[in-house]
């Protein structure tokens, strides 16, 4: 059997402002140094990603992609174990000049606090 896609799809990013103050306005936390992540059940079948890397946080277009990078990364590989919820990751300052191991290690405590959550 083929092993399930772990793709980044367009289907799974927030686009649209009012999905983003949909999770603004009501969620769940989890916060450290580096991010704040903000999760909403979404009533859909997969887990959805908006991302919010403001430049007065993090600082030049090469750190905001970079941070970029990793979150989608991260959250692509850790995509089949997430429930169905919408979620905002927003840089920190700790973000700012951690290196990449630090960002994944944050993002993977993030993943395991937002699975414990929203647990049906």
């Amino acid at each position: 059997m083929p092993a399930p896609t772990r793709r980044f799809q367009p289907a799974q990013r927030l686009r649209h402002k009012s999905e983003f103050d949909r999770v603004y306005r009501d969620s769940r936390r989890s916060t450290d140094a580096c991010f704040a992540i903000l999760t909403r059940n979404s009533g859909g079948s997969i887990p959805r990603l908006g991302l919010s890397i403001a430049a007065r946080i993090i600082g030049n277009a090469v750190r905001r992609n970079r941070i970029k990078r990793l979150v989608r990364e991260s959250f692509r590989q850790h995509q089949h174990e997430l429930p169905a919820v919408d979620i905002v990751v927003n840089a920190r300052s700790g973000a700012r000049d951690a290196d990449n191991a630090v960002i994944v290690r944050s993002l993977e405590k993030h993943w395991r606090t937002v699975v414990k959550q929203c647990a049906p």
